[in-house]
């Protein structure tokens, strides 16, 4: 698999989870401690999330890692599926 793949599907279940909680990436920035540019490089598959950033974010949007990684690894199934 392609890390920037990964990345992708990463910043998609973020901006998902963000957006269908009506928050904007400056809030989100703000309750998990983060910059808002950074969100946005997540958002857009441009960074990848150490584990300790990503326990931020999913703590802020209050899932678990493994059911946020759990969205993730779904997502990428599908994909490859369709490939």
């Amino acid at each position: 698999m392609q890390l920037n793949k990964l990345d992708r599907f990463l910043g998609l279940e973020i901006q998902r989870r963000r957006t269908e909680k009506g928050w904007s990436q400056e809030y989100l920035a703000e309750i998990s401690g983060l910059h808002r540019t950074y969100i946005s490089q997540l958002e857009r598959g441009l960074k990848s999330p150490s584990v300790r950033v990503l326990s931020h974010i999913t703590t802020a949007l209050g899932v678990t890692m493994s059911e946020f990684l759990q969205a993730v690894e779904e997502a990428l199934s599908a994909d490859r599926r369709r490939d």
